[in-house]
């Protein structure tokens, strides 16, 4: 159950890190009003790019973990 639950949470990690910086959501942060320039950064295309990179390395990451889990050569307690 622990390993369904980390998997679980790494892919969802993942997902939500490829997505979010290319919606509505991440440019309505209204926490970043008061700074301009670290605005510009993070609504940089660098930027949102580094971080839908990062969800994709979890990703894989998540899919890794099933394939070792599914085969049998994962850890079991």
């Amino acid at each position: 159950m622990a390993v369904f639950l980390s998997v679980l949470s790494t892919f969802l990690v993942g997902l939500i890190l490829v997505v979010a910086p290319w919606t509505s959501l991440w440019e309505a942060n209204y926490l970043l009003n008061p700074y301009p320039v670290l605005r510009n950064l993070l609504l940089s295309a660098f930027t949102r790019g580094t971080v839908s990179g990062l969800g994709l390395v979890n990703i894989v990451l998540a899919l890794h973990e099933i394939h070792q889990h599914v085969l049998g050569h994962g850890e079991r307690a």
